[in-house]
């Protein structure tokens, strides 16, 4: 009878992969997470380290996307006021607004 071994890397990816779907995608707290890793078996304490890098990863992913729509929305925005500026005879100004709201977007959500 042959038994598999799983690796300490891979234990602490599923770890770290089972509290992320617990905080994203069936939106449980940072207590009911740690709560359900503890029930798998494992301390109070590296419980809580797990869910807390989690929580740390996803707020840095959600400041990047808000960063990123910044970017993008002052693109938009600076090269639909350019194109209209340079009296091209077209007014840009679906690519303006799109542009504001992309950047007042993550402008909310870095500050949130």
């Amino acid at each position: 009878m042959e038994t598999t071994t799983v690796e300490s890397p891979d234990v602490a990816n599923y770890h770290y992969k089972y509290a992320a779907n617990l905080l994203l995608n069936e939106n449980k707290s940072a207590y009911e997470t740690k709560a359900r890793l503890v029930e798998q078996g494992l301390s109070n304490d590296i419980a809580g380290l797990i869910v807390e890098n989690v929580e740390i990863e996803i707020q840095e992913a959600k400041h990047e996307k808000a960063r990123k729509d910044m970017v993008y929305g002052a693109l938009w925005f600076c090269g639909g006021t350019i194109l209209t500026l340079a009296d091209i005879g077209f007014i840009f100004w679906g690519a303006i607004l799109f542009g504001g709201i992309q950047f007042f977007k993550g402008l909310i959500n870095v500050n949130s």
